[in-house]
């Protein structure tokens, strides 16, 4: 009845990079890695829980993206996107080619594969949304990309619409988006942003 509690100390066993770094093949072998472990530029980074903006935004732009989607695309959220030995990010959402989709247990995506990648910017990680991540989409030939983040004082979401340069190499803006997001690249695309009040 009155006895004493003793804590068990959990033990955490992270693992030790090569000397080399990771590989995809490692992101996709290594046990026990969180869900929704990225690897960049052969380091494995994990991800913090998220606010809420970023699951009701992600809500809003798959609904949105669906919506109007060709036969010849399926939209995807949160699929690792391999781009090459030492990087295996994963987008919040990406719109991929039809026959990329190759069945369940699928677990990844080549980056040719991939049409447009998007990414909701989020406190732990708003370095590498804006910065490293696009870089990298860019140099695999992801022709579209899209940022989104949270503005103003009632937190609506703002999309910033990119294209791949084919000169350049690099992404270039397109668009900024606060309401309303009407495209007609990667296919016809009309998404009302403020159908996130609703939820």
């Amino acid at each position: 009845m009155g006895g004493t509690m003793i804590a068990e100390s959990v033990e955490h066993r992270w693992p030790v990079p090569p000397p080399a770094g990771y590989t995809v093949d490692d992101l996709f072998t290594l046990p026990d890695l969180p869900p929704h472990t990225e690897l960049i530029d052969g380091s494995l980074v994990f991800v913090s829980p998220q606010r809420i903006f970023h699951t009701d935004v992600m809500h809003v732009l798959v609904n949105g993206l669906l919506s109007t989607a060709p036969p010849e695309v399926k939209v995807k959220r949160e699929m690792t996107v391999v781009i090459d030995k030492r990087n295996g990010p994963e987008p919040d959402i990406s719109v991929v080619r039809a026959e990329a989709v190759t069945g369940r247990r699928q677990t990844h995506f080549k980056a040719a594969d991939v049409l447009l990648a998007i990414e909701v910017v989020s406190p732990d990680s708003e370095a590498r949304d804006r910065d490293a991540k696009p870089r990298k989409y860019a140099a695999a030939g992801i022709t579209h990309f899209w940022l989104v983040d949270m503005a103003g004082l009632d937190d609506h979401p703002v999309v910033q619409v990119h294209e791949l340069g084919e000169a350049t190499g690099t992404y270039a803006l397109t668009g900024i988006y606060h309401d309303r997001v009407k495209l007609s690249v990667p296919y016809p695309i009309d998404i009302d942003l403020t159908a996130i009040d609703e939820l």
